[in-house]
């Protein structure tokens, strides 16, 4: 919402330039020499002031882009990192379920393996 109307200011303080410009121009007692000199002039400012703001904008587009890809790459290294940190323990969650599986197997009795599986502490951290 901030940039659209930053950018309304703008565009608004431009045509208010020229507009003012222009009707102070055309009211003036003035020869219709001087008259298109002064028309000119008024033109030329407005150019270079527009140039002026076109040049800040894109400076400022050029840093509001380098901090995002900065950002984005942070967030990508950060959700990499989580990845894999989740991978190794669903890794070792599942090793240990397989585990316990076979010894459930082995022993023969359900009751027992049931019991150790349930009563295991089995938590995946929140980060």
């Amino acid at each position: 919402m901030s940039d659209n109307s930053g950018k309304n200011f703008v565009v608004g303080t431009i045509i208010g330039a020229a507009v003012g410009a222009s009707l102070a121009l055309l009211f003036a007692p003035k020869s219709g020499k001087e008259m298109r000199k002064d028309i000119n002039q008024g033109a030329i400012q407005v150019k270079d002031r527009a140039s002026e703001w076109k040049d800040i904008a894109q400076t400022k587009g050029l840093e509001w882009k380098d901090i995002a890809q900065a950002k984005g790459q942070e967030w990508m290294d950060m959700a990499s990192e989580k990845g894999t940190e989740l991978k190794q323990k669903t890794q070792e969650l599942t090793s240990n379920v397989q585990s316990k599986i076979q010894d459930m197997r082995s022993n023969g009795t359900k009751d027992s393996a049931q019991q150790s599986v349930t009563n295991q502490d089995v938590s995946v951290e929140d980060q």
